[in-house]
């Protein structure tokens, strides 16, 4: 996801034409075709087909992790694909029957199975290298990516599911909006200068700002629970979203790299769409179930 809270930036020349880019470094109109074409199949998926959101978001899961496990196999690392693939599927569709409990259950199948795989993938005549270092990187992603996106799934499953999607969506969007816009304008208290620099604390207040604001619309509109039940779902959002970027920010900053991926044009890899989502996604699930 692209930095929303920015702190403007002085302009540099350069001595051929680019293609116009955002203050945060991107090709702004791709940035917002791609935007919007995402935007448009997933409104029309929660309108008129609202179980297709379970495929859409097990298909992401593969896109996201072999993404990530690409870029840290290019750093060195051994990260057991395989197994993760399998398990982040299971994790995603054991949600359908049993929810919760198949999600959690597919997380420690999957953990367990990489651990081994890790152990035997060399051969059990030497001791593998790095074996903490891969194995702990391979549990972080496994929850980072498929258990996060399994929450995500567990949405769409109430009788208002698809109005609870809606609301972690356009939460996200609203703070996305409102920090950016924030930042832009007035930023220039850098938040986490060493992780994101164009992060600014006046971009996190037009994140709270407008996301709290989104989420008591969402929530009065989209579900059967209470509009002030947006309070507390647009502040962890806020939150959730934020921490999300800095932690994919630190992420990409470990590994000397700029995007995960290039599969969408001017926004980078599906995960560097989805840094904020997913942990979100978690959020949202807590929120709405302890208070419906």
């Amino acid at each position: 996801m692209t930095d929303q809270q920015s702190i403007p930036v002085a302009k540099q020349q350069v001595n051929k034409p680019t293609a116009k880019t955002s203050r945060a470094g991107r090709n702004l109109p791709a940035a917002i075709a791609v935007g919007v074409a995402l935007g448009g199949m997933l409104i029309a998926t929660l309108l008129f087909a609202p179980r297709v959101w379970v495929p859409i978001v097990a298909v992401a899961v593969v896109v996201a992790t072999h993404e990530v496990v690409r870029r840290l196999r290019e750093g060195g690392f051994s990260i057991p694909l395989v197994p993760l693939l399998i398990g982040g599927q299971a994790m995603v569709w054991l949600t359908w029957p049993f929810g919760a409990a198949g999600a959690l259950g597919a997380f420690g199948g999957t953990v367990l199975v990489c651990m081994i795989w890790r152990l035997v993938s060399g051969g059990l005549s030497s001791a593998p290298q790095n074996y903490l270092r891969d194995v702990s990187t391979t549990v972080f992603l496994a929850a980072w990516v498929p258990l996060f996106a399994s929450f995500g799934v567990l949405l769409i499953y109430p009788e208002d599911g698809a109005g609870r999607v809606f609301c972690l969506m356009l939460v996200v969007v609203g703070s996305d909006v409102g920090g950016y816009t924030a930042g832009v304008l007035f930023g220039k208290h850098p938040m986490a200068p060493a992780i994101s620099p164009k992060k600014s604390w006046e971009g996190l207040a037009g994140s709270l700002v407008l996301g709290v604001a989104t989420g008591v619309v969402a929530v009065a509109f989209l579900t059967d629970m209470p509009a002030w039940v947006g309070v507390p779902l647009g502040l962890m959002l806020v939150i959730t979203g934020t921490l999300g970027d800095l932690v994919e920010s630190q992420f990409k900053r470990d590994l000397g790299i700029k995007d995960m991926g290039t599969l969408l044009p001017g926004h980078g890899g599906l995960m560097d769409r989805l840094d904020s989502v997913l942990p979100s996604a978690v959020a949202t699930w807590i929120v709405l179930s302890l208070l419906a």
